[in-house]
């Protein structure tokens, strides 16, 4: 397996404008035009992993292990954005966690019970699903979250670009919180095989893949140049975490670095500015209670951003 570079340019050339891709880009439009209107901050949330295909048909796909815990419990009311009056876009890999629909995911077979010729709710779970079920239909009703899937990683690149530009129209009030694992190879649409590819032959499979561009630098620079990014740096060495988080601060020329290994992301973060470092750390007393790191990640984002408009 090899891998060679290309520039942002080259890699829209070279991959496929994604299906209903002028559909979400009107459904973006109009969510953030009547946002707009109303003087409402707007908030992207990418979560969830990009799968590569190695055939235009695709059967095989190169993918990670990503399932959008972080975007999905982020974007969620009560506690996060949808509460201190953001709407959201949900940017998300399709069948990854989503906000509410989460905690039905992973836990609905614990919830009902059979009764009879009936299938009911375990009278202990009644009071959160009920709760759930109520924010939803609260967010619903305000039309505050707009949620839009992708699989691949060229769709995910396009909605981005196109999302971001669509957010620049409200400068400073858009943040962009950029919590998809986006892969870093690709292989462009014209080396894909159109069909499967066969594994009746005693050669081993040749992979030639590209570096897929950095895309933050012309997020920040050309398609949303007003708005408060948010990118994360994920590594396994907590020696050059830091270092790699500043690095991308000094590269990109964004807000904030949400800094984290993979072996304690759920507990332990640093959000990185230029300025300063502050970790936040979420305890196993309230990880039991049920809370979330996120709380705190928003809540010091939203703090942040609100300065970040003011100035």
């Amino acid at each position: 397996m090899s891998a060679t570079s290309a520039n942002k340019d080259d890699f829209f050339a070279q991959t496929a404008v994604p299906e209903r891709f002028s559909e979400k880009y009107e459904l973006m439009k109009e969510f953030v035009s009547k946002h707009r209107a109303i003087g409402n901050r707007v908030v992207l949330v990418s979560s969830g992993g990009t799968t590569v295909p190695l055939e235009s048909r695709t059967v095989r796909f190169i993918d990670n292990f990503s399932i959008g815990t972080r975007g999905s419990a982020s974007a969620e009311y009560p506690l996060y954005f949808l509460q201190h009056g953001y709407a959201v876009i949900f940017l998300y890999r399709l069948r990854s966690l989503e906000p509410y629909s989460r905690h039905l995911q992973r836990r609905l077979m614990d919830m009902l019970e059979v009764k009879g010729d009936s299938v009911t709710v375990k009278h202990d779970h009644t009071s959160s699903l009920k709760s759930i079920l109520q924010q939803y239909e609260g967010v619903k009703a305000k039309d505050l979250l707009l949620s839009i899937d992708f699989t691949s990683l060229a769709e995910y690149l396009h909605l981005l670009r196109a999302s971001a530009q669509i957010l620049n129209a409200i400068h400073s009030k858009a943040l962009l919180y950029l919590a998809a694992a986006v892969s870093d190879f690709y292989i462009p649409k014209h080396e894909m095989p159109e069909h499967k590819i066969q594994s009746s032959t005693d050669k081993p499979l040749q992979l030639s893949l590209q570096l897929v561009p950095k895309m933050l630098k012309p997020l920040v620079k050309e398609w949303a140049p007003d708005a408060f990014v948010v990118s994360f740096k994920l590594e396994t060495d907590r020696n050059i975490l830091i270092k790699k988080a500043l690095s991308a601060l000094d590269k990109y020329q964004h807000q904030v670095v949400i800094a984290n290994l993979l072996d304690t992301r759920k507990y332990e973060v640093v959000l990185v500015t230029k300025e300063t470092e502050k970790p936040i750390l979420l305890s196993k007393e309230d990880s039991d209670k049920g809370l979330e790191i996120e709380e705190e990640i928003v809540k010091q984002l939203i703090a942040r951003h609100k300065h970040f408009i003011e100035s």
